[in-house]
């Protein structure tokens, strides 16, 4: 019987991007990507090329590169060995993957009163995505739910997902790709994306401030890096703050945006019509 092959704690970069396939990540992924790649393709060749420029098929590409390189690498084998690791590809997926195939997609006018339209009307609604993304971040991340994800080995496939899943549902209300079923102006966006940002800020800060470790697989850990249990913790919650900071940032300029709208609205007199001039009268 062969000895278990040692874990090396000082991984390089090309260490943790040597592929490692997971068949439950790679094939939906490719599938996507194979529709996406068609849809586009026939779009340029015909009359909705407008609708659909190469810009957008380059985020969406990068994004798809992205999610194969966090769910296909070893990184995403070493999830007992650095929380830090961990929570830095949940953030890629979170934060990264998400607007980026958000914003490649085609502007497609969809009839809400359809039954496709209808069911992303309701995945779209922001109290749904944030119900939605609030259960994942705080269930997920709580020590109870945290520990018992680790020890049965769902963290591994499931929270991954999750979090890609949620966090489209938000970045969709916030950059709103199907306008046609999503009737929210950019006042309403802005304050969903603040809304939607405190869960995270607020786990972020725990474990920054935590003065022990919360989670029980890290507490006797070797961590990567040498990195203390404690330390892998703190940072981790630096990962998470830090990634969080662009999507607030994003909230904020809309709600700054919807604000100067707002003044300018209020603030000008209602001008009367205007009435063509009348024809001059001959003496």
């Amino acid at each position: 019987m062969s000895a278990p092959t040692p874990i090396n704690l000082n991984p390089t970069l090309a260490d943790l991007l040597a592929p490692t396939p997971d068949p439950a990540f790679l094939i939906p992924t490719l599938l996507a990507a194979a529709a996406y790649t068609w849809g586009f393709l026939r779009a340029r060749r015909g009359a909705a090329a407008g609708a659909w420029p190469v810009w957008r098929a380059a985020l969406f590409a990068l994004g798809t590169l992205l999610l194969l390189i966090t769910t296909q690498s070893r990184a995403a084998t070493m999830t007992q060995s650095s929380m830090a690791l961990y929570m830095g590809r949940l953030m890629v997926l979170a934060e990264l993957v998400p607007p980026l195939l958000v914003l490649g997609l085609p502007r497609l006018n969809l009839n809400p009163r359809r039954a496709l339209g209808r069911v992303l009307g309701v995945l779209l609604d922001p109290w749904v995505a944030l119900a939605v993304w609030t259960a994942v971040i705080v269930f997920w991340n709580v020590p109870a739910g945290f520990n018992a994800s680790v020890v049965s080995n769902t963290a591994g496939a499931l929270l991954p997902a999750l979090y890609l899943l949620s966090s489209l549902l938000v970045w969709s209300v916030i950059l709103r790709p199907l306008p046609s079923v999503q009737p929210a102006d950019i006042g309403s966006r802005g304050w969903f994306g603040l809304i939607s940002a405190l869960p995270m800020m607020a786990v972020a800060s725990v474990w920054l401030y935590s003065p022990q470790v919360l989670y029980t697989p890290y507490v006797s850990a070797l961590c990567l890096w040498n990195y203390t249990p404690l330390q892998n913790q703190q940072l981790s919650g630096w990962i998470m703050m830090l990634a969080g900071l662009p999507a607030l940032a994003l909230a904020f300029i809309q709600l700054f945006a919807w604000l100067v709208k707002l003044s300018e609205g209020q603030g000008m007199p209602p001008q009367p019509p205007t009435r063509p001039p009348a024809p001059p009268t001959r003496p």
